[in-house]
């Protein structure tokens, strides 16, 4: 899943790509995928753009006064194209759910971005709104991990009251915007800490540390990302986990196996030695399995 990083480089490569560019045809391949209908989509043509930015985990391109806002979901991305068919694409069961194509430069060409979901579940949302926070999701988000409003004192109070496993709380965006199951289990995992742990028993000396590395986690990979085409933007962030996805894999810290506990619909990887003293944690959904 695009998690904070991701859509933010998304914002760089799109802004400077896109930024004086009118669009010249918008086509809605995937029905499903459009969760609103005033104004409709039609209603980008013509128009330019006027920037890019990012509401944790929501991409929001600005075209005059509307906004397109784009929820990637699980597998969602965003194509760029130097040469897109003037011909309407067809609908079908193909991963494309949006295109969007310019207008001609002078120097000839039509370019433009395609907007496609891979994978059999399809979760993800365009919208075509008036403010961005007329998209639920936009309107419930807590505040961004990286800006400035989420100072060392204000992240200590927003886990103060939460009686939650800690993976929980950095994935609920709700509470920070922006991380999600990759991201937080790096976070988790430069600051040493058990995922089950509760956040409001964590001491103020972990708290400090888990602040620390999520900034350092999420900065790093930000910068990593920067410049980078948007077709290589996957393979960066792929290649730069140390623990996500590395199920069986040396630790690159300690050395020890990386161990994974799996749910319904996810899984998370971690370090015993690194984050729980050595003790592997309970796969419930493998205990079960084994019974």
């Amino acid at each position: 899943m695009p998690e904070l990083p991701e859509v933010e480089s998304l914002v760089q490569f799109l802004g400077e790509h896109l930024v004086g560019r009118t669009v010249e045809r918008v086509h809605p391949v995937s029905v499903a995928a459009l969760k609103t209908y005033d104004p409709p989509i039609t209603a980008l043509e013509g128009q330019a753009f006027d920037g890019a930015g990012r509401y944790g985990k929501f991409l929001d391109l600005r075209v005059g006064e509307l906004h397109l806002v784009i929820h990637l979901a699980r597998a969602g991305w965003v194509r760029w194209s130097d040469k897109v068919a003037t011909e309407p694409p067809r609908p079908g069961k193909g991963p494309l759910a949006l295109r969007v194509r310019l207008a001609p430069t002078d120097s000839g060409g039509s370019q433009g971005f395609d907007v496609t979901e891979a994978g059999t579940q399809k979760h993800l949302a365009v919208y075509l709104v008036r403010d961005p926070q007329e998209v639920p999701g936009i309107a419930r988000l807590g505040p961004d991990p990286l800006s400035g409003e989420v100072t060392p004192e204000a992240f200590a109070a927003l886990l103060a009251s939460e009686r939650r496993q800690v993976k929980g709380v950095l994935r609920d965006q709700a509470v920070l915007a922006g991380i999600g199951n990759a991201y937080s289990d790096e976070i988790l995992h430069a600051a040493r800490l058990s995922p089950f742990k509760l956040a409001a028993n964590l001491s103020d000396e972990e708290v400090a540390g888990l602040y620390t590395a999520m900034h350092a986690t999420l900065a790093d990979a930000v910068e990593r990302a920067r410049g980078l085409p948007l077709r290589d933007l996957k393979a960066e962030k792929k290649s730069g986990l140390r623990v996500h996805g590395r199920t069986g894999e040396p630790c690159p810290v300690c050395g020890d196996t990386i161990r994974e506990v799996s749910f319904a619909d996810s899984s998370l990887q971690y370090c015993p030695t690194c984050q729980t003293g050595g003790k592997p944690l309970a796969d419930r959904r493998l205990s079960r399995l084994l019974k």
